[in-house]
């Protein structure tokens, strides 16, 4: 299914590539200011990035909702969106525990310290939760990380259910915020970047 957004085609993906979207994940995030956090060692981080974000790749896949909008020029996605729709129980990620000791190698102390500090702000009221939205380097200030947002957003219009996602730097936090997201005191990772916990109600 395709949906025409400001001359940006966003797609449900079918079928679906991991590999694909962790590509963009890994280009996108592993060079973050969280992940920097993480992982303050460059090698280290272009080694374990791709499993890393796969994990979560192959999550959303199984039990959530993932867009893409795909480059005209060589057809690969130029960003992507992934969803859980927490307004039921979605089981965690098949052998979360081990896989994340082995993706994460040295930043596998601070991975679970991450997790543990989101956890702690999560709303447990029903909603959808954004987990990640990334776009290759190259093709940000396009237009597409917009276009990701509205595409679901209108979604969740119609059928009045709020969103959440945490925001990890300024620049993303003020893209969410012209989408009707309200920023909620920070997160502070010790010795790291401050994460902004966001909620989006459902816009009549």
């Amino acid at each position: 299914m395709t949906h025409a957004i400001q001359d940006v085609v966003v797609r449900d993906i079918e079928p679906v590539d991991t590999d694909a979207i962790t590509e963009v994940l890994v280009a996108a995030m592993s060079d973050g200011l969280v992940a920097q956090w993480m992982a303050p060692d460059a090698d280290d981080r272009r080694e374990h990035s791709p499993e890393y974000f796969s994990i979560f790749a192959e999550h959303a896949v199984r039990h959530g909702e993932v867009y893409a909008t795909v480059d005209p020029f060589d057809g690969r996605p130029s960003g992507v969106a992934l969803w859980f729709p927490l307004t039921h129980a979605i089981p965690p990620p098949v052998d979360y525990d081990r896989r994340l000791k082995e993706a994460a190698g040295p930043a596998f102390d601070r991975a679970c310290q991450l997790d543990a500090m989101l956890e702690e702000e999560h709303p447990i009221v029903p909603h959808h939760y954004l987990a990640f939205l990334a776009v290759r380097p190259e093709r940000q200030n396009l237009g597409i990380g917009s276009s990701l947002l509205a595409r679901h957003h209108r979604r969740l219009d119609r059928a009045g259910i709020p969103a959440y996602l945490e925001a990890n730097d300024p620049r993303n936090r003020a893209l969410y915020l012209r989408h009707g997201y309200e920023s909620r005191p920070p997160i502070l990772l010790p010795d790291g970047p401050p994460v902004w916990p966001m909620w989006r109600p459902p816009s009549a």
